[in-house]
């Protein structure tokens, strides 16, 4: 009997490797997958700006980073003795306005870097409604905690958003032809704009990951959403809050993205640096006994075997430094 509709995810075209390089920009989601890669060993940029949801800010602080562009000094604010901006999450913040700027600067310089020398870029969109200024129709990525009456809300449409993506995306081929680009969906629910509202911006993300897969050779999706909603289709793999995947579900998305996405190489890698991770994590009962050194030994051994493929010089010095003090 079958429990669940499940469906073939095709192995990406050219998987990733370690030796690649990866930016990854959008969602709470893009961080639970980009810091999973980022323990196995991936050389991987994470959110710069912070977690962003709707696809024209994370369209505009890519072109930003691209052109040299400072962020608009009129999107910065000051709240409770903090400085923001409207282009950043609240996690990029500064205690006075010259702190955040050269922060959001170097973040820029960083992102560029990435941009220019990284071989996959991952987007995950999270939603169609967009926050703007009020006064301005200036689009915002987050709206830190100012009052309501400041921002109104839209739907965004396809065509706008298409057209901010794909001149982003014409950009990047000029700069970087070779970078492969995935594309998912947050299979977060925005439910705080309303069930109805979430599916149709989720309905909006989807065609435009499907259109931009369908132009673009080098641009690829990976169906996170459709796990969720498909296979995973129970309160069961939600949250208390009912909105946000339990780490079962992560798991299991992240178990699918993994054969799909990466090189039978890496993969194998993974457990390896699984199984050395956990040895360095552990905490023996007596740190001088002559077990433990004989463990120490054991695991400098394995992390050299490995620091040939992966760059584990600084676990490596650690461990060397623990054996000489025996």
């Amino acid at each position: 009997m079958q429990w669940t509709t499940s469906f073939e995810i095709p192995p990406h075209p050219k998987p990733i490797s370690h030796t690649d390089k990866i930016l990854s920009l959008g969602s709470c989601f893009a961080e639970t997958m980009g810091k999973r890669m980022q323990e196995l060993k991936m050389d991987i940029l994470i959110n710069p700006f912070g977690t962003l949801f709707h696809p024209i800010p994370i369209c505009q602080l890519l072109e930003a980073a691209l052109e040299d562009q400072y962020l608009p000094e009129n999107m910065f604010l000051e709240r409770d003795g903090m400085h923001f901006h409207y282009w950043a999450h609240s996690q990029v913040m500064g205690y006075s306005f010259e702190e955040l700027r050269g922060r959001l600067t170097g973040e820029r310089f960083l992102t560029k870097e990435y941009l220019l020398s990284s071989n996959y870029l991952i987007l995950t969109l999270g939603t169609a409604w967009l926050y703007e200024l009020a006064e301005s129709s200036e689009p915002v990525a987050n709206c830190h905690k100012q009052p309501g009456k400041l921002f109104s809300k839209r739907l965004t449409g396809l065509d706008e958003m298409s057209n901010q993506l794909a001149r982003v995306f014409q950009k990047l081929q000029v700069k970087n032809p070779h970078l492969q680009i995935i594309l998912t969906l947050s299979p977060v629910r925005h439910i705080k704009d309303g069930i109805p509202e979430n599916q149709l911006s989720k309905s909006l993300l989807r065609v435009l990951c499907g259109e931009f897969a369908n132009e673009y050779e080098q641009v690829h999706y990976f169906p996170s959403y459709e796990i969720m909603v498909d296979e995973l289709r129970e309160y069961r793999f939600y949250k208390p809050d009912l909105i946000h995947p339990t780490l079962q579900a992560e798991d299991y998305i992240w178990s699918k993205w993994q054969n799909s996405l990466f090189t039978e190489e890496s993969q194998g890698l993974f457990e390896k640096i699984k199984s050395v991770k956990l040895e360095l994590a552990h905490r023996p009962l007596n740190p001088k006994s002559i077990a433990h050194q004989k463990f120490l030994q054991n695991l400098k051994e394995k992390l050299e075997r490995l620091n040939s493929q992966i760059d584990f010089s600084k676990e490596l010095e650690t461990v060397t430094n623990t054996l000489s003090e025996f």
